[in-house]
């Protein structure tokens, strides 16, 4: 077997390796040689994280404790050692004498490399400096690691070797490993907070048969058994209110979501939705439950509802403020929706902002318009824009008293949307209308778009009021953790390959 094994590695080291990794390959093959490739070790007892230990220092002080985990720091003093060992609880200081392990194993100790994964078993005690530490009685090379790690006083800058290589980013930013720490535990508050008030959550399908007419451009792939191309989806909406028709009346999803578009700070091409639709309610029962949500995520998560964001004091904790758009378009841009007798005159406004709207612009597209462009960033503090122009709703419920808007809102934070949700459309004559005037301009574009049939059916057999509501994880993520790119709270952000 070893002799299976320094074949291997000297094929390996014909690689292009620097010559740092060649001397940690040697000494892996010389390790073989002696019969003890860590490789070969299956598994290890961990008895405590490094955090149990630290927070619980008063009962574990002198007790014996197995813990595992990257050495990253190591002092070595004649007889006697210090290391610093990292893992899935913090990191805690070790401390490692000749002769309490054997001369043997102090030696091979001293040949570790910063990064290797060892196992240690020991007794906790307190330094004369005061550190909480474990005194080694035995220690275990349980992995070796072949690549220098990032010198730790400048640890890893360089943000795209951070993105395509999380794993080593991980390793040498604390920082990172808790806001993907504070991800996770994001995404359980707001499971708690729904669950509580009776939401139950779903699944919906990945992969659907038709490219809808929404605004997003989907990725295209095709099923070999069926011969057929299938859409990867850009939504969890339309499958979510069937469930609802279906008797479900609050159900909700986190699902990953795909578009086919630009990438920047804000946007990836693949995300993470929550999606939630409740009968019997409407928009502003939406705005209760999603400003109610986002506080009670937030406290739980940083135990205060006043949080920095991005160079700004956000106060999540205060009533959120609520404009329709047309206030909004008049408070900002000075510019108002209801003395515009004519698409001519919405047009002409927008001129008169600077901006040059396209020739066919309704009344409610250069509203929409005037919103995007002079009024969505400065939006610092939660604010809530409601009723929103019906060329741009095709899925919300208009308004009874004006129907050229709907009951829609989208809720705001440091110039940027977070959410979005409505009344739900619930006739099935106004809907397939909408759907087939939406399919007609993506087909001018030359996208493959249809009407949804099996949705407008679903509406045909009754769809009760509803309110739904759909928002980025990843852009609250961003939000309570304060990062500045949505590549900061992905994993593994879509990537350019490397030539």
């Amino acid at each position: 077997m070893a002799e299976e094994y320094t074949r291997q590695q000297e094929g390996a080291a014909s690689e292009d390796y620097s010559e740092q990794t060649l001397i940690r390959i040697n000494k892996l093959k010389a390790l073989a040689d002696e019969g003890m490739n860590p490789y070969h070790i299956t598994s290890y007892d961990q008895t405590h994280l490094s955090r149990d230990i630290l927070e619980g220092f008063e009962s574990l002080d002198g007790r014996e404790v197995s813990i595992a985990g990257r050495m990253m720091s190591r002092r070595i003093m004649g007889k006697a050692s210090f290391a610093h060992i990292l893992d899935a609880g913090g990191r805690i200081q070790t401390y490692v004498r000749r002769d309490d392990v054997g001369k043997e194993v102090y030696a091979r100790f001293k040949e570790y490399d910063i990064g290797d994964l060892v196992g240690v078993r020991g007794t906790v005690f307190k330094t004369r400096t005061g550190e909480i530490s474990v005194h080694v009685l035995e220690i275990t090379l349980l992995t070796k690691c072949l690549h220098p790690l990032p010198e730790k006083f400048h640890g890893l800058k360089d943000m795209d070797i951070r993105y395509r290589q999380r794993y080593l980013d991980l390793i040498v930013n604390p920082d990172v490993r808790e806001t993907f720490v504070k991800r996770s535990h994001i995404i359980r508050a707001i499971r708690d907070f729904l669950d509580a008030r009776g939401f139950l959550e779903v699944d919906t399908p990945v992969l659907g048969t038709l490219e809808t007419g929404a605004a997003a451009r989907p990725f295209i792939t095709h099923h070999n058994a069926l011969d057929i191309d299938m859409f990867l989806r850009i939504e969890t909406e339309l499958h979510l209110k069937r469930l609802v028709v279906g008797g479900l009346d609050r159900v909700y999803e986190v699902g990953r979501i795909f578009r086919n578009e630009g990438m920047d700070t804000r946007h990836n091409p693949e995300f993470t939705s929550v999606e939630m639709y409740q009968a019997y309610t409407d928009y502003q029962g939406m705005m209760e439950l999603i400003e109610a949500l986002f506080k009670d995520v937030c406290l739980k998560i940083n135990g205060v509802l006043d949080i920095p964001y991005q160079g700004e004091i956000i106060h999540l904790g205060e009533p959120w403020a609520r404009m329709t758009m047309a206030e909004s378009v008049k408070r900002y841009a000075g510019q108002d929706y209801y003395a515009w007798a004519t698409d001519e005159d919405a047009r002409a406004a927008c001129k008169a902002c600077g901006l040059t709207p396209e020739p066919h612009f309704t009344r409610g597209e250069c509203l929409n318009f005037l919103f995007e462009e002079t009024v969505e960033d400065k939006l610092i503090q939660p604010t809530f824009i409601y009723d929103y122009p019906i060329e741009v709703s095709p899925l919300a419920k208009r308004k009874r008293n004006e129907p050229q808007l709907t009951e829609r809102f989208e809720f705001f934070i440091k110039g940027c949307e977070f959410g979005n949700a409505f009344s739900e459309l619930n006739d099935p004559m106004d809907q397939r209308q909408r759907f087939e005037r939406q399919v007609a301009a993506k087909r001018k574009e030359g996208a493959k778009a249809s009407v949804d049939e099996d949705f407008v059916c679903a509406l045909e057999y009754g769809l009760p009021p509803t309110g739904g509501l759909g928002f980025g994880l990843d852009r609250m993520v961003m939000l309570l953790t304060d990062s500045a790119s949505i590549r900061d709270v992905l994993l593994f952000p879509t990537m350019k390959p490397l030539d």
